[in-house]
């Protein structure tokens, strides 16, 4: 049996989204750029692609721009914003958990003269207002803060973060990373108070590579990337067709029924919990309680275990989980999450994360719990961390 657990790393494509996107790449090859019949199918393509996705956010279509995926959403939403309104201020505020494509993008906008502020976060993961609040100044020009967290799950409170800002001043820009969020929860920018949200196809069962980013309209932002000019100059290059008509299904999908899938991942998760709390000793979970984290993501310590020494195991079985961020584990170093949670030092090498889809069976969470809960007091015989 296999059970892959590592779906905030990536997800399956739905087989609707793969035959969508292998009939574009060769029947409806066209270059939307074109004049000719062709180029208009696949311009017509991207019509409805903005369409569909612009439903599951209640926005306008023109407010919708395709990208790589999230870490160029986020670095246009940052850059783009910060550049076309230093002379306003150069303060910028974020939180100590962000992905790497926002950390490393605020570092390289501090070598720039801009000043960031690092929000810092409770035991839960979760960005206390009151923070927020202090941190705000007149010369603030954009916060950016994740929907979701990708290592433990945690949800901030965006709504209420996004009324503070514009109550605080109207022409603050708020920025959110939902690549962990979207397709799990509902999103309203309109209501929510956000100006630009960043989101990845791979994430939601939609193809690699392919990405939006909502930019609400009248927003001060520059294009990082020049050239042909293409969809109206703020994302110059080819379209990526085949994926941005590949995303627009995966979101479609992943909205339908979105009540009972939603709640079918919160049932497996809390089966989970429960279980390894259960089975297992000497282990902590991380980040918010059950019902006020993300539905698919789990964090747990396994004190006395490295995580690589249980994802080895794990893996030899067919089994997948990742050891925190996928996007960083191929260059292992602290979790600066679980830094910023006050997770106990003997832990922070021993965390794995359970990340789970709409397509994630019990079988596949009883499998990986067999497997997992009867090795761990041999391994900590021959392995202890």
């Amino acid at each position: 049996m296999e059970a892959y657990l590592d779906n905030s790393a990536t997800t399956r494509a739905y087989d609707e989204v793969a035959s969508l996107v292998a009939k574009i790449m060769t029947e409806e090859y066209g270059n939307p750029s074109s004049v000719h019949h062709m180029g208009m199918v696949s311009g017509e393509r991207l019509a409805q692609a903005r369409e569909t996705i612009a439903a599951t956010l209640k926005v306008e279509p023109q407010e919708i721009l395709f990208t790589s995926g999230g870490t160029e959403s986020d670095n246009l939403a940052l850059i783009g914003v910060a550049k076309a309104n230093k002379w306003r201020g150069k303060h910028i505020i974020t939180t100590a958990i962000e992905h790497p494509a926002i950390l490393e993008t605020t570092s390289a906008l501090e070598k720039e003269g801009f000043e960031i502020t690092y929000l810092p976060v409770d035991e839960t993961g979760v960005v206390q207002l009151e923070d927020l609040k202090a941190a705000l100044r007149e010369d603030t020009i954009l916060v950016s803060m994740m929907f979701v967290n990708n290592e433990i799950g945690s949800v901030q409170k965006i709504q209420e973060a996004g009324e503070l800002i514009k109550a605080y001043n109207s022409d603050i820009y708020f920025h959110v990373d939902a690549v962990q969020g979207y397709g799990k929860f509902v999103i309203r920018p309109k209501s929510m108070k956000i100006d630009l949200l960043s989101v990845s196809g791979h994430k939601i069962h939609g193809p690699k590579g392919i990405g939006f980013l909502y930019i609400k309209k009248g927003t001060k932002i520059n294009p990082i990337c020049y050239g042909g000019g293409q969809q109206k100059g703020m994302r110059s290059g080819t379209e990526n067709v085949p994926g941005i008509a590949g995303l627009a299904l995966a979101a479609k999908m992943c909205y339908e029924n979105f009540e009972d899938k939603q709640s079918k991942l919160y049932e497996l998760k809390e089966y989970l919990i429960n279980s390894l709390n259960e089975r297992l000793s000497d282990i902590k979970v991380n980040g918010p309680a059950c019902r006020e984290g993300a539905p698919h993501i789990v964090s747990v310590s396994i004190k006395g275990l490295a995580a690589e020494t249980v994802l080895n195991m794990l893996s030899s079985k067919n089994i997948y989980v990742s050891a925190g961020s996928a996007c960083t584990s191929n260059n292992p170093h602290i979790s600066d999450t679980l830094q910023a949670i006050g997770l106990e030092k003997d832990l922070l090498e021993s965390t794995i994360r359970i990340s789970m889809s709409f397509m994630t069976t019990k079988e596949e969470i009883d499998y990986f719990l067999d497997t997992l809960c009867s090795q761990v007091e041999n391994m900590r015989k021959f392995y202890r961390h």
